[in-house]
């Protein structure tokens, strides 16, 4: 397969950074979302991003503008049956997500590939709901997406040989990343051990064992941690954390993944990170922690 056109739906934090990676490597998006609003905002969001980059001499001004062009905003799903893959990005709910994978199915040719970000969900069971679920594989990015090379590819129970091969391929040819074949489980590889890391850092704190800068700083400079636990649980979404956690403690059912109580009273009071501009530290409008 040929890659040149990539649908990516939704703009999140996720979806903004995959849309901005692959249109840095010269590849043409199609960004969708449900509104008008959310789409403006996810590409003021990705510009925002880049202008920091400027700020930093890491790209020039002309580099700015020709990434920014080559990202269409699009708010019909119609649209995306002329690209080449489809990244689905949206909030980790099973059901949402096959609502988008069922769409997809009546706008995309039957050999174009339907790749889900999700970190936590079932692929199987994602494809279940599509006519062609051997074409439906899980391609997991890590936040920060442009600065993380490694990409968990998941089968799922009938996802096809020449639908791995074929996204290997563009993970590793075409994006120039890591790509590691998952079998399906809870949380994969990278979500199931960073999120018990996180939980453990979050009973500790609970505990009153130290507080949340020393936390992190013992992690961060005592293992050469780019952020610490509960930094990355802010840079996450304490929400997400909170889901995929509760997600595999359902499937698994082993205590070490049942959610600290620190961690649902931050979500409950609303202070979920990075996005709401506080969680267990605060940020700017930026993203950067004050």
């Amino acid at each position: 397969m040929y890659f040149k056109k990539i649908g990516v739906i939704g703009g999140g934090t996720m979806g903004q950074g995959i849309c901005e990676m692959l249109a840095a490597k010269g590849l043409e998006v199609l960004l969708v979302e449900e509104t008008p609003d959310k789409l403006n905002h996810a590409y003021s969001m990705i510009e925002t991003s880049l202008d920091k980059q400027l700020e930093k001499w890491a790209i020039t001004q002309a580099e700015k503008k020709l990434i920014l062009s080559r990202i269409q905003k699009v708010t019909h799903f119609a649209e995306l049956g002329s690209c080449d893959m489809v990244i689905e990005t949206i909030s980790e709910d099973l059901d949402a997500k096959k609502e988008v994978f069922t769409q997809l199915d009546q706008v995309c040719p039957s050999n174009i590939i339907l790749a889900s970000n999700t970190s936590t969900l079932s692929l199987t069971e994602i494809a279940g709901g599509t006519m062609y679920p051997e074409r439906v594989i899980g391609m997991h990015f890590i936040y920060p997406v442009s600065r993380i090379d490694l990409v968990e590819i998941i089968r799922g129970l009938k996802t096809s040989d020449s639908t791995f091969d074929n996204t290997k391929r563009f993970v590793e040819e075409v994006v120039e990343k890591r790509g590691i074949m998952v079998y399906e489980s809870p949380g994969f590889v990278t979500s199931r051990i960073i999120c018990i890391l996180i939980n453990e850092a979050l009973h500790v704190l609970g505990e009153g064992v130290a507080t949340a800068e020393d936390i992190d700083d013992s992690m961060r400079i005592g293992y050469q941690f780019n952020y610490g636990p509960l930094e990355m649980a802010d840079r996450f979404g304490l929400d997400s954390v909170l889901a995929a956690l509760e997600r595999m403690f359902r499937e698994f059912g082993e205590l070490k993944y049942r959610p600290s109580f620190v961690l649902k009273k931050m979500v409950r009071a609303g202070n979920l990170g990075v996005k709401t501009g506080e969680g267990f530290f605060k940020y700017d409008k930026d993203g950067d922690r004050i």
